[in-house]
């Protein structure tokens, strides 16, 4: 019943999500829900100005209607699946989700309807971030998953202590905002994050947090159904109200199953992504004016040195398929 609970999340996440992109894809376009290109921005992305934006809308809604699907199934066939402890986390992680999701709605909103090409300010960006990380944080607390213990590779298991709650608040937002970097280029986060979830779900099963594999499943059949408007050339970009909701769910999930390290491994490449901007910003600073890289965030380097669109997304695929098996090793071996 377990595999079939996974089967069905995934399946009706996939079906909502690609048949509900022929009525809001072109709703989006009649709104004139375009994407506006940065002038900061690479040239070559010119011809996509005006592809309609917010289209995460699509996989948000896929992925709660297959985990409802799933849950319903589970309730009506096999009762003892559905844990009401993991499930709270469940709720918890969904809910952050929607609301880091709807910061991404606001400045989507503000930079196609307002005509305000970057969006909400960065001070309200990190205010409503850090109410809803605090929020999240507080939620963990009263679920009774909030931990100040990690596994670390080499060192074993560590008690932060105190340390814990200021490196988890700022990692949590690093985590968010580094999925919405990565969506630069066609079909790159919702690529990355497929493979995330597949991990998602092989090691939330591993470690008994069956519900939670089921959220994973629901956003692995989203971002697969997704693929098909989203893929090189894009029909419609997911915007930051999807990427913001990708963001909080791969953050969420980890510090769910109490194990926040498994971000070092199932994030590597958002990581990578967030800390190329981290690094060009500082070393320009502390140069005056010289770079590491051609432009960042680093997909769009790999772009300057001539790869397609395509072979960037199949890399970093590959990249992030890789650092998902070794922290499925790590889970195994710890």
């Amino acid at each position: 019943m377990a595999r079939y609970a996974l089967a069905l999340a995934a399946a009706v996440a996939f079906l909502v999500t690609a048949v509900s992109g022929l009525f809001v894809v072109p709703y989006l376009r009649r709104l004139h829900y375009g994407q506006t290109i940065r002038e900061s921005g690479p040239t070559w992305h010119k011809n996509k100005q005006g592809t309609p934006t917010m289209g995460g809308l699509c996989f948000i809604l896929g992925s709660m209607l297959g985990l409802g699907a799933a849950w319903a199934m589970l309730s009506a066939e096999a009762p003892d699946l559905m844990q009401p402890q993991t499930a709270l986390n469940v709720l918890l992680a969904l809910f952050t989700s929607l609301l880091y999701s709807l910061v991404g709605f606001l400045d989507d909103y503000i930079k196609v309807v307002k005509k305000r090409n970057l969006g909400l300010r960065a001070g309200q960006k990190i205010v409503m971030q850090v109410l809803i990380t605090l929020s999240f944080m507080v939620g963990l607390h009263i679920t009774g998953s909030l931990t100040t213990a990690v596994v670390l590779p080499i060192f074993g298991f560590v008690d932060l202590g105190l340390l814990y709650y200021p490196i988890a608040f700022l990692f949590l937002i690093f985590m968010v905002n580094a999925v919405n970097l990565t969506d630069g280029i066609d079909g790159l986060a919702t690529s990355v994050t497929f493979v995330e979830m597949l991990a998602y779900i092989v090691i939330a099963g591993v470690l008994g947090y069956f519900q939670l594999s089921i959220l994973a499943a629901a956003l692995a059949g989203g971002c697969a159904g997704f693929l098909l408007w989203n893929f090189h050339p894009a029909k419609t970009f997911m915007g930051d109200t999807g990427s913001m909701y990708l963001g909080g769910a791969v953050a969420t999930l980890a510090f769910c199953m109490g194990r926040p390290e498994l971000l070092f491994f199932l994030g590597f490449v958002y990581i990578c992504e967030a800390g190329s901007v981290v690094l060009q910003v500082g070393y320009f600073k502390l140069t005056h004016g010289k770079r590491i890289f051609k432009m960042t965030p680093i997909h769009h380097s790999f772009e300057m040195d001539g790869w397609s669109e395509e072979k960037i997304v199949t890399a970093f695929s590959g990249v992030a398929l890789a650092f998902a098996l070794l922290g499925l090793l790590f889970v195994r071996l710890s």
